[in-house]
This record gives C-alpha cells, structure tokens and sequence, in this order.
C-alpha cells in the first residue's frame, strides 16, 4: 500500500488514511481511498498484465469525451468520471501501474443480481441518452472510432496452431475440442469486419461493456461505470448486451421512444456477438499464457475460459 499512497501524495495531493481493497473488474484493480476528509475510489491497471495495454493506450482520449457527456448531456449523475491530477492530467502512472481516481460513490454493484423493472427502464434511458451523439460532438472521436478491426485474431489463430505447442497441456486438452468451432466463428468475424468496414452504417458513441457487473445503484439513481471501452460505433456494440435478455422488449420499448425509427442491423449484431465471444477467450488465454498467476488465480483463471469455451458451442 505504501506505493498507492505515494502516488496519492505526489499526483492528488491526497495524504491517505486508509486504503481498502475494493471488488475489482476484469481489467483493474480497485481501492477505496479515504483521507483530506472525503473518500474517493482508485483504479489501478498493472503494467504486469498482458491486456493492460488495451485498457490504458486511449485514457486520454475517451475521457475528455466523458467528461463532455458529463456535462454536457442527460447523463450528468449517471456517469462517474476520473479526478484530475495536480497537473491536470487525467491519468499518473509509475512503473508498477496506471491510475484513475473518482468520487467514490456510494451503492452496490448489481452483479448476479436481477434488474428491476424501474432499473430497466432507467437503462433504456441511459443507453438512449448515450446513442444520441456521434462525431458531431465539439471533440476528436478518431482515435475511438470503430475500424472492425480484430487483430487479436491473428493472435489467438497462432496460438492455437504454430505455437499449440507452448500451451500448458491442461489448457491444450481443454481447448482442443473447440478448435473448429474456433476456426469457423473467426472466419464469420472476419466476412462480416470485411462487409462492415465496406458499408455505410451510422455511427454513435457506445460504452460497449454493458453488463450488470457495470451498473451501481446509488440511493435512487442507476449508474452505468467503466468506460474504457468507450468507442463510436453501431449501436449493436451496445444491444448485443441485450437482445437475449429476457426484458428486452421492454428495454427496446423505453428505448424506442427516443429512436424511433431504429431497427437492428443483423451484420453488426453477429460481428460484435462473436467478436467479444472470441476476444474474451483470447484475454484468459493471454493471462494464462502471458499473466504470472498463483495456483488460485491460475484455477479461477480456467474456470473462467471454461465456461466461455462451452457458449460458444451454444449457438
């Protein structure tokens, strides 16, 4: 903990007087800081980890748009945005890992719990909210701008063939059963990046993680957290989170009132459906290809990419 207060010190001016372990998400960690009188809430991205890389490179481009949405949208109070630094900076790093600090807010995640009908409800109008803008805002949106790029691939389709061989054999006999499957939803995100890229889909900005794990209720308000993934996009970059959930009707009703006119597009669902299937099966792979892990990290590591190894099989 000495370096977190440190850093606190030296970039927040914050003299802290505790610092707790909070429940982190799958790309940080987590504390909460108290000290000059308030309490605030520190991500922590470790340089140590191989998918850090992918979370931090564009924080200082989607948060200056965050913090425009903050102010300058419907989504003020719905939305937590980082702390600045005694310089100004949106981030401060030292050689163990990148920070963002934020008011801490007081609630509790959702998580495996079920949204009620009012939460759905506040949802759609977030969701709506957000959608509403796209690259008319007063901001740079190229470096977040949707490319249907997916250069994991390259990456996953190595490992499961020149380099099977570097594979723990335990993670080689788990995967090896789904390595045509692998084979031909790569494919199928390949035709549709392709068909995409080529095409004239309307953009907006998106958060692209949106999950119960993403959603806190403070008091009477629903708050949508972790924006790394922040991008402009199809709006399927959002409704795939959705469109198998069972309130989606009355999410789309919510939402529609807003978007009138709005119909999914089949090509971007697929694309982004299958997309995100097969680049979270990369990043567990990567952690336990790449992540130096303990026995109980490795284990929960491995249940993880077993479960998402079966969904693929599901559909």
């Amino acid at each position: 903990m000495n370096k977190i207060t440190t850093v606190l010190k030296h970039h927040y001016d914050i003299d802290a007087i505790d610092v707790s372990p909070q429940q982190g998400g799958w790309s940080a960690l987590a504390y909460k800081v108290t000290g000059n009188g308030h309490a605030c809430f520190l991500k922590v991205y470790e340089k140590s980890r191989a998918s850090t890389p992918k979370w931090t490179a564009l924080i200082d481009q989607y948060v200056p748009i965050l913090i425009w949405l903050f102010r300058h949208s419907g989504l003020k109070g719905k939305i937590p945005v980082p702390l600045p630094t005694n310089s100004g900076q949106y981030k401060c790093e030292d050689d163990d890992g990148i920070y963002l600090l934020y008011d801490y807010i007081e609630g509790e995640t959702i998580g495996d719990r079920a949204l009620t009908a009012e939460q759905v409800e506040e949802l759609a109008r977030i969701v709506a909210e957000l959608h509403r803008y796209g690259e008319d805002i007063p901001l740079d949106t190229d470096a977040i701008k949707e490319h249907f790029e997916v250069p994991f691939l390259r990456q996953l389709r190595n490992a499961l063939s020149n380099e099977f061989h570097h594979i723990p054999n335990d993670i080689q006999l788990l995967i090896t059963p789904y390595t045509d499957r692998f084979i031909e939803l790569a494919d199928t995100v390949d035709r549709l990046s392709v068909r995409l890229r080529n095409s004239n889909v309307k953009m907006t900005l998106c958060h692209t993680d949106i999950h119960p794990w993403n959603l806190m209720q403070s008091g009477r308000r629903l708050l949508l957290i972790d924006w790394e993934g922040l991008k402009l996009a199809p709006v399927e970059a959002d409704m795939m989170f959705f469109v198998e959930e069972p309130y989606y009707d009355e999410f789309m009703s919510v939402y529609r009132k807003y978007h009138k006119s709005y119909a999914i597009n089949p090509d971007a669902l697929q694309f982004y459906q299958w997309r995100r299937k097969l680049e979270d099966i990369w990043e567990w792979l990567e952690q336990l290809l790449f992540d130096s892990q303990n026995a109980e990290e490795r284990k929960v590591t491995v249940n993880y990419l077993t479960q998402e190894l079966k969904t693929i099989m599901d559909h």
